[in-house]
């Protein structure tokens, strides 16, 4: 039950640090997405690559927000 409290809590960056970790994934992620709307013909893949960036991002930052708060 803990787990799952923390899991569905919301998780402030606290430090700088952890605001420029958050900011390095998004600014990767982001990066990352263009080159695939470059390069990537428009269409249901460009869309699900695209939407599997961001929710590593997503991922990613909950990694960072939820470790050693």
């Amino acid at each position: 039950m803990k787990d799952l409290q923390h899991r569905f809590e919301f998780h402030q960056a606290t430090t700088e640090e952890k605001r420029n970790e958050h900011s390095s994934v998004r600014m990767a992620a982001l990066e990352f997405a263009e080159k695939v709307v470059a390069g990537v013909p428009e269409g249901r893949e460009q869309a699900l690559a695209v939407t599997k960036i961001e929710e590593a991002m997503f991922w990613a930052n909950a990694g960072i927000a939820r470790n050693n708060e």
